[in-house]
């Protein structure tokens, strides 16, 4: 059993719901990392979305796009963020850990070679943003032949059979994009969400997570009534930004404001 279907297990047995903080890898410097990764397990993230540094991320909105500008300006790469899952994995084992990024660092360094070496870094899924279902066949294949879940977004516009489609093709869990707009975008319809979510269970039994528009505990409790985990973003990268000048508050803070989250969700 992979690391991300075991951590849903364990979930479900004790009627909890995942906590999935994203934090863009580099940010505001590469030394922050792995100390901040630590600390949001301890603060209750059931999941760990690491995200690659890109030059135009464009399912992001200016938050994160200045977060990866910060790692950047570092030249924070690639072949880096799996150095930093790799030391994270010297003292946990049990976490999984989610790259989120988007193709072009994945074909530069060409998919076999990016597979195996995520795989001997201890990642456990990959979701790779501009990579459709129907292109992916041969990056997806590299994956699952090392055991890594390719996981897939679907948005409040995608139809029936879109859905199907990308549920197919995913495994590990599937990522239910609440908004249209890029991340850090409007706020949370959780009817909305609620109504697409029984649509989506119909055509799989993978577990969803929810992200984009949760800020705060009461919205994290909200989409955890109604979904299998609850994917927080913007809210902790704008504090990684603010603390940008003083690093060495970043894990504290951060961890934090997650915790918070973890509590309000509990108590649902």
């Amino acid at each position: 059993m992979s690391r991300i279907a075991a951590c849903f297990t364990r979930l479900r047995a004790t009627g909890r719901k995942a906590l999935i903080p994203y934090i863009t890898a580099g940010d505001p410097n590469p030394t922050v990392t792995v100390p901040l990764l630590h600390a949001l397990v301890k603060a209750g993230a059931d999941i760990i979305e690491l995200g690659v540094p890109f030059s135009d991320p464009m399912a992001d909105g200016p938050v994160i796009q200045q977060a990866c500008e910060r790692a950047l300006a570092h030249h924070v790469s690639l072949r880096q963020v799996l150095e930093m899952v790799r030391e994270f994995r010297r003292q946990n084992d049990t976490t999984p850990v989610v790259l989120m990024g988007y193709l072009n660092p994945v074909e530069v360094m060409g998919y076999a070679v990016f597979a195996a070496a995520a795989a001997q870094a201890g990642v456990d899924g990959v979701l790779t943003v501009d990579l459709p279902p129907e292109e992916g066949h041969d990056l997806n294949k590299q994956l699952r032949d090392r055991r890594i879940d390719p996981i897939f977004l679907l948005a409040p516009t995608s139809t029936a059979a879109r859905v199907k489609k990308i549920c197919d093709a995913a495994s590990g869990f599937v990522y239910y994009v609440s908004l249209k707009g890029v991340t850090g975008a409007a706020t949370l319809d959780i009817e909305a969400v609620a109504d697409k979510l029984k649509s989506i269970r119909a055509v799989t039994g993978l577990p969803i997570g929810v992200g984009f528009g949760i800020r705060d505990g009461a919205s994290a409790a909200r989409v955890a009534k109604v979904a299998d985990a609850v994917i927080v973003g913007s809210m902790l990268v704008s504090k990684i930004g603010a603390l940008a000048g003083t690093p060495d508050k970043i894990a504290v803070e951060t961890a934090a404001l997650l915790g918070e989250m973890r509590r309000a969700m509990d108590e649902v």
